[in-house]
């Protein structure tokens, strides 16, 4: 009589190859903040690659890495809101194209509340997949305003994607009425309660971050270390947490060529530079029973648009949202040769905007931070959705009466370059960056008189730094008025009267320890 357990498939070797675990290869695709870059851009910080990034052809890359590859997940960090045509279709149009390039998953940005949360919570309804975050809370209540997570599976692969937000990005990175009624909290505790709860069930822990420094707005920041902010809030939270495998990260646009372990946890931290310029790739190997998931490769894969063909459906969605908007396409102005934005220092595309604000107030001083300028403008013939995608915010200009004593404070705070170095117009400033902070104004004259620390300035700039953003507390605390201009009509206004504009010379801004300049050690603030 034969035994019943001689009837198996592998009985001579059950001990052995029938316990073999099968092993699987999975690959995560991950990008952030792409903040609705529908075009091309040129490279001109790479020899390598003449123009690069453009969604459409960012869909055709990842169709062309899903067709090579087995188990494929897509996933991104958020801030996908931004632009004029996000503006236009109040974030419709971002969502629609995530559909249709078929992510997997993402999580909330603070740009996703450009258009309030109530918006959000709307229009987010039309994504076909999970849209998360597990520390936003209605104000006083423990209820989210998002998924915490989800569970994906592909091809026996199952996966759990948790996504969060931190303060800083959603403090001090939104405006306060658009979260209003809303509350965030300190995420660690709560995504190793969610880890601990998914890793039973999964082959592998992805988290979502939105977090970091606020990123610096400047189109070759990879080829930048200065403005590159790092991302040691992801590293931290990868140190802090057990049972991640792979955290994707956003919000600083940082960018990590290959993902970096956490030495305590092994967990490993992926970011993209943004905008939409490269895709993150990271392919995993997992065994059945074996917990955890071991890297096999990590890049980024540049997005070379002039060797990919647009994505059909994506390109329609875009031509129809501007078939939509007709008056986006209308060409109101010129300029005589490019505006670039700096984070870190002086721009012409700064100056100009700066102008602006200051010619359609008649205020004293105009400024802006670095990090509101969203796009470069090219020389020539502009369009209406060009300009807008300069600042594509909802902000309306507001005008603040300080005395020159907080005006000292308000340039003291730009020059610590936290969030940039704010950019003016109606200024002349020397300051030495080589000084601590707070200490840097050397002079500071204000329509070409030295600022007089008794006398009230009126300074025109956005709501959002009128109100505090971007840590401009001096701003907050002095008596000011909304105009019923938003910034970027201002923009659009201006040039419509001035048929070619001269794009502003440099030289506002000096600092004379990046100038080698002698420092004299007189000051001409006034006593």
């Amino acid at each position: 009589m034969r035994h019943a357990f001689e009837r198996l498939p592998c009985v001579a070797a059950l001990i052995t190859t029938c316990l073999v675990a099968h092993a699987r290869d999975v690959t995560l695709l991950y990008t952030n903040d792409i903040e609705s870059k529908y075009s091309p851009v040129e490279a001109f910080w790479n020899e390598g690659i003449e123009n690069i990034g453009g969604i459409p052809q960012l869909a055709s890359l990842i169709d062309k890495e899903r067709a090579t590859e087995g188990v494929t997940f897509l996933l991104d960090a958020g801030d996908i809101f931004t632009g004029s045509l996000s503006k236009a279709t109040q974030g419709k149009l971002a969502f629609d194209i995530y559909s249709a390039m078929g992510y997997d998953a993402i999580t909330l940005g603070n740009h996703e509340f450009e258009y309030g949360w109530e918006v959000l919570k709307d229009v987010m309804q039309r994504a076909r997949f999970p849209v998360l975050n597990a520390n936003i809370f209605y104000e006083g209540t423990d209820i989210n305003i998002a998924r915490q997570y989800t569970i994906l599976e592909r091809g026996g692969v199952r996966i759990g994607v948790i996504g969060i937000i931190v303060v800083d990005a959603f403090i001090n990175a939104s405006m306060k009425a658009n979260r209003k009624n809303l509350e965030v909290r300190e995420p660690t505790a709560i995504v190793q309660r969610l880890v601990d709860r998914l890793r039973p069930e999964v082959d592998m822990v992805v988290v979502l971050t939105h977090q970091n420094r606020t990123a610096p707005m400047q189109t070759d920041k990879e080829a930048d270390p200065t403005v590159q902010r790092g991302y040691a809030e992801d590293y931290a939270l990868a140190g802090n947490v057990q049972g991640i495998d792979m955290l994707i990260g956003g919000h600083s646009d940082n960018g990590l060529w290959e993902p970096v372990r956490h030495p305590d946890t092994g967990t490993l931290v992926g970011m993209t530079f943004g905008q939409g310029k490269y895709l993150g790739y990271a392919k995993f190997e997992v065994e059945d029973g074996k917990p955890g998931a071991t890297l096999i490769e990590g890049k980024l894969i540049p997005v070379v648009s002039d060797n990919l063909y647009p994505h059909p459906e994506v390109v329609r969605l875009i031509n129809a949202a501007r078939r939509s908007n007709p008056g986006l396409a209308q060409v109101i102005g010129q300029l005589d040769k490019p505006a670039i934005r700096r984070y870190y220092r002086e721009a012409n595309m700064g100056n100009l905007i700066a102008d602006i604000l200051r010619d359609a107030t008649g205020a004293d001083v105009g400024m802006l931070s670095s990090g509101s300028i969203r796009s470069d403008l090219p020389s020539g013939q502009l369009s209406v959705e060009a300009l807008i995608d300069v600042f594509p915010f909802t902000d309306k200009i507001a005008v603040v009466e300080l005395n020159g004593t907080d005006l000292i404070h308000m340039f003291e705070h730009s020059f610590s370059l936290a969030y940039g170095l704010a950019q003016v117009s109606g200024a002349e400033v020397q300051y030495n960056s080589s000084k601590p902070s707070g200490e840097r104004l050397v002079r500071l004259s204000i329509g070409g008189r030295p600022v007089d620390k008794t006398a009230i300035y009126r300074l025109a700039t956005g709501a959002y730094q009128a109100t505090g953003g971007d840590e401009f507390s001096m701003l907050a605390r002095n008596p000011g008025s909304t105009s019923d201009l938003t910034v970027a009509t201002a923009l659009v206004e201006y040039f419509r009267k001035t048929a070619t504009i001269r794009v502003p010379d440099l030289g506002r801004q000096v600092d004379i320890a990046a100038h080698s300049t002698k420092e004299t050690g007189v000051s001409d603030v006034s006593p």
